[in-house]
């Protein structure tokens, strides 16, 4: 029971680093060039939302593969 609040602490954790990480990555491309002008709010929501939406998918690879690299010592059991 007490691994549970291990893995809520790494996944939150993982998350949140994920998408600064995601967000990072993203100051890098210029999406003003592909949306209207004088739509900041609407340009900064998409930033927003796609950082959660890579640094989320990107942290669930890594909590699944480190979930499967505890799980494969099992197979020789």
């Amino acid at each position: 029971m007490d691994d549970f609040g291990q893995i809520a602490l790494v996944s939150i954790l993982s998350h949140i680093v994920f998408i600064a990480i995601a967000w990072y990555a993203l100051q890098a491309i210029r999406l003003e060039k592909l949306l209207k002008p004088n739509h900041v709010f609407q340009a900064r929501l998409l930033y927003i939302l796609l950082a959660i939406f890579i640094g989320s998918s990107v942290s669930n690879f890594f909590l699944d593969y480190l979930q499967w690299s505890k799980q494969l010592p099992l197979i020789m059991q």
